[in-house]
């Protein structure tokens, strides 16, 4: 028998018999958790709405997004994307811009007119929600979708809580902030404006509701001590901007002075520059790196003509003279004096040094306890001390943002379902995240992003229009197809075209693949050659190995 005729009966004794048992390890198809789903505060599915994104489909990923937060057109412009700071891609060039394609398929929706879908049956539940912010709009929009009755009320005269009064409309146009509130009350929610709520059990016993919800936003702005033997004007942050967007801006003087180190600083002194002081001065008693605001708010602010005046602090106030001590930061990090005084001048101060909540009308509650800064404490089900109340957002012990809010929210709706279903939620166990040391990137092209178009400015100096420009089609587009699919099968075949057995079954769109393991010997080519790492190896069982 001649070589070759050897060589071909081995091959075909292989692959009539298989070789699974002479294999030490099995590849297997996995799924990871990408580190930008993990980082997303509303716990969104970004990967899969990314993906349906790159296939064109726009309205099939606006659902995908919105089924987790009903806001994108607003989080595209406002969130501060935690999720771009962990993306793997940034190893390659730059981070997926999320937050842009976010921003485009919610103005998307809103020009095609895009509309939720209703629940047909409804469970004859109702709930009160204290708050038309994010988490309260959030929470009402989850529980709808749940067959709930629900109605929001809120003190003010508008919805949108802190998006609303908070941020100025250079950063969150009004239009779209109501566009996406109005989709919500499209779904039955039922709004009341104006409406304090004083006396949370009467309400909930007048108005028959099974559960109650709490997110009253962060509004009063905290004080501070600072001796005055003839003050200027002093106003609060919240209210100064809040009072812009209502058309009854207080007359600021040439110069005015800000107080404090936070996005809501920034925002301040924007606004004030835009009602057109000549000097709008913030003043912060630590360095740029110790700042709480986020990094291209401060390069914003600066670009505009705001000065800052790092490591000083307030230490009196005689009409328009401010004198200030000299800061210096000690080995922790922590602001010490000086004793070196300056002087500087000002018509006017803005104080932004954070804001509390009002939860003062949850005090008179029987079995409702706080913190020090007056949150509210809640259990592991966002449930307050009193049965049937729960509470989130702001007025919880936790990190402040738009965001967090939202995915405050949605938590909350999923607790309160449980809860009148005299049962409890449990989150589903989570993947492990996906590094990207794990990535097999062989068809690695550097394509850097595409930065948003902004507003010249010469613009931004003199008015309230948006700073930040959508996406095109095409850049949109471009920018999703970016995203790696870290640690979940994309179907890219590579798997299928590497296997030199034949090893690998493709299952059709959408389904991904099978190994036929009568096949495989475990030379672990797919593995290698995944570029997402949807494939592990593991060790057979030591039966296996004989």
């Amino acid at each position: 028998m001649t070589t070759k005729d050897l060589t071909k009966r081995a091959d075909l004794t292989r692959h009539d018999r298989g070789t699974g048992a002479m294999r030490t390890r099995r590849p297997e198809y996995v799924d990871f958790l990408p580190p930008c789903n993990d980082a997303c505060p509303a716990g969104e599915n970004i990967q899969a709405w990314l993906a349906l994104a790159q296939s064109g489909d726009y309205e099939g990923a606006w659902r995908e997004l919105v089924r987790n937060n009903p806001m994108p057109a607003i989080h595209g412009r406002v969130c501060y994307h935690p999720c771009e700071s962990v993306c793997n891609r940034a190893i390659t060039d730059s981070a997926v811009s999320i937050h842009a394609v976010e921003r485009f398929l919610g103005d998307l929706a809103i020009e095609k007119g895009w509309q939720l879908r209703a629940p047909e049956k409804k469970t004859g539940k109702k709930i009160l929600i204290i708050g038309a912010g994010p988490s309260g709009l959030s929470a009402a929009y989850h529980l709808t979708l749940m067959g709930h009755e629900v109605e929001i009320r809120e003190a003010g005269p508008v919805a949108g809580g802190m998006i609303h009064f908070g941020i100025p409309a250079y950063r969150m146009p009004r239009d779209e902030l109501q566009a996406e509130i109005d989709r919500i009350e499209a779904l039955g929610v039922k709004i009341t404006l104006d409406h304090r709520v004083e006396d949370v059990l009467k309400e909930k016993e007048e108005g028959s509701f099974d559960a109650v919800f709490t997110a009253v936003g962060a509004h009063i702005s905290k004080k501070i001590d600072i001796p005055t033997r003839e003050a200027g004007k002093i106003l609060d942050a919240v209210s100064f901007l809040s009072s812009t967007k209502e058309g009854e801006a207080p007359k600021l003087g040439r110069r005015v002075a800000i107080y404090g180190g936070g996005n809501t600083a920034m925002d301040a002194a924007r606004t004030a520059k835009r009602m057109g002081v000549d000097e709008a001065m913030i003043i912060y008693r630590r360095d740029r790196s110790s700042m709480p605001a986020h990094d291209f708010e401060a390069d914003e602010a600066l670009e505009e003509g705001v000065k800052i005046k790092w490591l000083r602090t307030i230490k009196e106030i005689d009409r328009s003279t401010f004198k200030v001590e000299v800061m210096e930061l000690d080995e922790n990090n922590r602001p010490q004096a000086t004793g070196k005084i300056e002087e500087l001048e000002a018509d006017s101060l803005i104080l932004a040094v954070g804001q509390d909540t009002d939860t003062g009308f949850l005090e008179k509650v029987p079995g409702i306890e706080f913190e020090w800064d007056h949150t509210v404490i809640v259990d592991d089900n966002m449930m307050t001390g009193h049965e049937g109340i729960f509470a989130g957002g702001d007025m919880v012990p936790s990190d402040r943002s738009v965001t967090i809010a939202v995915g405050h929210g949605k938590h909350a709706a999923r607790h309160i379902d449980a809860y009148l279903k005299g049962d409890k939620y449990t989150r589903a166990p989570r993947h492990p995240v996906i590094g990207h040391e794990k990535l097999h990137l062989w068809f690695r092209t550097h394509a850097p992003k595409v930065e948003q178009e902004r507003l010249p400015i010469v613009d931004r100096q003199t008015g309230f229009d948006e700073i930040m420009k959508n996406l095109t089609e095409s850049d949109a587009l471009f920018e999703a197809r970016r995203c790696l699919s870290c640690g979940n099968c994309f179907e890219c075949d590579g798997c299928f075209g590497a296997c030199p057995e034949g090893a690998i079954i493709k299952l059709g769109p959408g389904k991904r693949y099978k190994i036929n393991y009568d096949l495989c010997t475990g030379c672990a080519v797919c593995y290698e050659q995944c570029p997402c790492h949807a494939i592990e190896m593991f060790d057979e069982p030591e039966a296996l190995q004989a």
